[in-house]
């Protein structure tokens, strides 16, 4: 299982909202979380299959900024 991260512009609990269908459907329920604490708001996707850009693609036809962390 590999882990992705990325800084986001998903900030509240509407935003994360609004992106779970797609995020669900890519990595999975339970695969993903977002860190609305940090300045950041990093997403963590915790997956064997998920690529960069599928999370990217996913991330961004749900309206919301990412960009992959090294």
């Amino acid at each position: 299982m590999s882990t992705l991260r990325f800084k986001t512009t998903i900030n509240c609990g509407g935003c994360i909202k609004a992106v779970t269908p797609a995020l669900n459907q890519q990595v999975g329920a339970n695969n993903w979380q977002v860190d609305t604490a940090n300045p950041d708001k990093i997403l963590t996707i915790k997956s064997t299959q998920a690529t960069a850009s599928q999370v990217v693609q996913a991330v961004e036809a749900a309206g919301f900024e990412i960009q992959p962390l090294a």
